[in-house]
């Protein structure tokens, strides 16, 4: 179960190495459970899992994204962006991610 505890921690640590919040992934029971304003400014939004996105700026001017499993295993996944890249296929890649980030947390739960 996600507590406010654990959002605090994997938030404090990520902002430690310039990761900034953008949003947070949440399901109904966790939205119902947590302080929602330790997400400060970062988007909430219903899904199946939790999980936090973070940027931050990467090499050669690209946008550095990682989505973060909410949980006590440590599991995430990246994506770097290039400069020019649209927003439109930003948001497609970091859809894939979800889905991925999905496909996982129903694979542990199987």
């Amino acid at each position: 179960m996600v507590t406010d505890d654990l959002a605090k921690q994997i938030i404090e640590l990520y902002e430690r190495h310039g990761w900034t919040l953008k949003r947070a992934l949440l399901t109904k029971e966790t939205r119902a459970a947590i302080d929602n304003s330790i997400f400060n400014s970062a988007a909430i939004v219903d899904s199946d899992f939790d999980a936090l996105w973070f940027a931050r700026g990467s090499q050669a001017d690209r946008e550095a994204w990682e989505l973060r499993l909410m949980a006590e295993q440590q599991y995430a996944l990246f994506e770097a962006f290039e400069a020019d890249e649209s927003e439109e296929d930003r948001d497609e890649a970091r859809l894939e991610m979800e889905n991925r980030m999905r496909d996982f947390t129903k694979s542990k739960v199987d």
